[in-house]
């Protein structure tokens, strides 16, 4: 199981994924585009990121990918069956997605940033689309949130 984070800006959310990845058995983030990671752009580490993360970002594998669209065609040539968790007209609730994922040990899912989910081009080339549905008056979940609920739902 692989998280894709495409283009997340906060180091705290991308610190609690790693954590919320190492928790469940992940085995990998990609993180994608302007997505922190554990080293920052001179190669020493990201404290804001690993005051969070607590050590997982060194048990969780990570690479990163300048797009997100070849993170997702990489892990399709790879035998990954890919989806993104976003609410769209075509998306399946999470609890249907369950039996259709089934044992899958080869499955991905996609992240979009705080603000404006996962980017329309992903969206169109990942195998389908999750999202969990909301009850309240607010229509999202925190990110590092998100990744949780479905990993825990999913795995």
């Amino acid at each position: 199981m692989i998280v894709v984070l495409d283009n997340i800006r906060s180091c705290h959310n991308v610190g609690s994924i790693f954590r919320t990845v190492d928790c469940a058995g992940g085995s990998g983030v990609y993180l994608c585009g302007y997505t922190p990671g554990p080293l920052n752009k001179y190669g020493f580490e990201n404290n804001k990121l690993t005051k969070v993360s607590l050590g997982a970002e060194q048990s969780v594998k990570w690479q990163h990918f300048q797009s997100t669209v070849d993170a997702v065609n990489k892990l399709k040539e790879d035998g990954y069956k890919v989806y993104a968790v976003e609410q769209t007209e075509d998306s399946i609730v999470i609890q249907d997605a369950r039996s259709e994922i089934g044992d899958s040990k080869k499955t991905a899912f996609v992240f979009g940033n705080e603000k404006d989910g996962v980017s329309e081009d992903v969206l169109k080339v990942v195998d389908k689309k999750i999202e969990i549905p909301m009850h309240g008056q607010k229509k999202s979940l925190n990110v590092a949130t998100t990744v949780g609920v479905v990993l825990f739902i999913l795995n």
